[in-house]
């Protein structure tokens, strides 16, 4: 099936199609002419659908060498839907080149673009009498702010199944079509006060080019900088509470002996769950579901498609990578509502790249709380860089079109405090029941292995990839048991270090360098076994080993930049 987007210059045809095409629009010239029409696809409601932008048109039979091309391509090839783009705030204007598109007897759907300019200048447009008397579906369209665009193509393509459409229309000059715009227009189009709704202004900043990305860069600052300041202030009292709970705990044994290490190990896993992960994940995954109630997350969604289309995917990709924030299990399965396997690979592999809560703790705890949450926000801009380089690198090896997403773009609402409480725990119980045990048990493990001195077999195991990173050797076994939890490689490593004061063992640059390869490197097992199950285990193999190589030149750009720094 295909669909052809034709509009007056200036109207916003270009807009909706940009913001439907896919990562790989393709530009073609009409046959014999230097002239140029812009092809892409876009998938609506499960159906692959062509695309076309023709060139911007006041008529189509003027002397105009495009508008000429526009018509002959309407009249030659098999359109199954026209999608007429108008200028809502110019609607009389725009209705001239309607009037000839419907003598062309195919599905006409006109889309009012431009809507929120209307409602600026006071003018309300009376789409369904407009629909009765012109005999097409009339919608509103906002394409900028990606309102109304589902509904467009929705409606096209149930047009474009209809055949054979005789409509008697009689061919005007230009005269006569000007003449009868201004009447359908003056009947249809009413004038009131202007009115700019708050969403308008809202969507305004939220959405726009330059200080769209702007406020979402802000939005972020100030999320670390919420999440670290509470964490920093609920952090250092509760430690010094399970010190002193730890230190009676460890009176009835005596010290070096195997209980002591074990009740110890037991002990820091308990102290290390509530005073180091919650007060950095709860407040993470309450900002989270604050900001996914307001619905500003779509807009992110809206704002980050062209850089997705960059790295090769669709803004519909940005969907997993949301949700990797939370937890990357999740984040592989949502993968499923791509349609094509190279778009799952791929999301799915880099969706891996993405920190997660329980590797945020880790950034929050070690670097923001020891260097500052403007280390960590740096830090976290550099994840963002390095998953679209490396998505940039796996979609030029593995080249192939994808059709094009229509993204829903849903009200402002006021959240609620239970609905965000309850998102929230839902999200930390998994924590609380799956994770915090693991911490516990591996904390005691891992006291046993230092007591029979096995713990140096594992360490020699990532010693290369240590030694690299100019890290201890000691970090190895947190390294490795953070593939069961991340929280892991945070927990154990005041234990393997043998202190929770890690400013005293480790520099700022070392711990810049842990942290970053943390973010990276190997996810959980969860993680690993739902990628076997969604993608097979060969690829879960190569995500792995991805995982890891990406990690150790990550980690190796930091150590080099922060040698210059410090």
């Amino acid at each position: 099936m295909r669909f052809a987007l034709i509009g007056q210059p200036n109207c916003g045809k270009s807009t909706l199609f940009n913001s439907v095409a896919g990562y790989k629009a393709e530009t073609g010239n009409f046959s014999g002419t230097t002239v140029t029409f812009t092809e892409s696809r876009v998938r609506v409601l499960g159906q692959v659908v062509d695309l076309v932008d023709l060139p911007g048109s006041y008529a189509l039979d003027g002397l105009n060498p495009a508008e000429n091309e526009a018509r002959r391509y309407l009249d030659s090839r098999e359109v199954d839907a026209i999608i007429n783009v108008a200028d809502a705030s110019h609607l009389a204007q725009s209705l001239e080149l309607t009037f000839e598109l419907l003598t062309l007897n195919r599905p006409v759907i006109l889309a009012l673009n431009m809507m929120d300019e209307a409602m600026r200048l006071g003018l309300r447009v009376d789409g369904e009498g407009l629909s009765r008397e012109l005999g097409i579906p009339v919608l509103p369209l906002v394409a900028s702010k990606g309102r109304g665009v589902k509904e467009v193509f929705v409606k096209a393509l149930e047009a474009g199944k209809t055949k054979n459409i005789k409509r008697k229309i009689e061919k005007q000059n230009p005269a006569q079509r000007h003449a009868r715009a201004l009447e359908v227009a003056a009947r249809f189009l009413t004038r009131g006060k202007k009115r700019v709704t708050w969403r308008d202004r809202l969507d305004d900043v939220l959405l726009h080019p330059v200080w769209g990305y702007a406020f979402l860069l802000l939005v972020l600052f100030g999320f670390f900088q919420s999440v670290y300041g509470m964490g920093k202030i609920v952090e250092p009292p509760v430690l010094a509470f399970f010190d002193a709970l730890t230190q009676g705990a460890l009176r009835p044994f005596g010290e070096g002996t195997l209980f002591w290490e074990i009740v110890l190990g037991v002990m820091q896993g308990i102290a290390a769950g509530v005073a180091i992960i919650l007060p950095y994940l709860l407040p993470f995954l309450f900002g989270l579901g604050l900001l996914e109630d307001i619905g500003y997350l779509p807009r992110v969604a809206f704002l980050m498609d062209t850089f997705m289309h960059r790295i090769g995917l669709h803004g519909k990709a940005i969907v997993p990578f949301i949700l990797g924030y939370g937890c990357n299990v999740p984040a592989v399965m949502s993968t499923r509502s791509l349609e094509e396997p190279r778009d799952r690979y791929l999301a799915a592999a880099l969706a891996t790249l993405v920190p997660c809560a329980a590797r945020l703790a880790v950034v929050f705890g070690l670097v923001a709380f020891y260097l500052g949450p403007v280390a960590a926000f740096l830090l976290y801009l550099f994840n963002l860089l390095v998953i679209a380089v490396t998505g940039r690198i796996l979609s030029k090896m593995m080249p192939e079109d994808t059709p094009g997403l229509i993204l829903e773009m849903p009200p402002y609402r006021v959240p609620t405090l239970r609905n965000v409480t309850s998102k929230a725990w839902f999200r930390v119980r998994e924590f609380v029941v799956e994770a915090w045990p693991l911490l516990i048990a591996g904390s005691a493990v891992l006291a046993v292995l230092n007591y029979f001195d096995f713990a140096y077999i594992f360490n020699w195991v990532v010693r290369p990839f240590t030694w690299l990173m100019g890290l201890p050797s000691e970090v190895g076994v947190p390294l490795i048991f953070g593939i069961l939890r991340k929280e892991l490689s945070l927990v154990m490593l005041g234990q393997a270090l043998g202190t929770s004061d890690f400013s005293a063992v480790l520099t700022s640059q070392q711990m810049l360098v842990y942290a970053t390869f943390v973010m990276f490197y190997l996810p959980c097992l969860a993680t690993l076994s739902v990628l076997k199950r969604e993608l097979g285990t060969r690829s879960m193999l190569v995500i792995s080993a991805l995982t890891v190589l990406v990690a150790l030149l990550a980690s190796l750009l930091v150590l080099g930049i922060s040698t210059i720094v410090f």
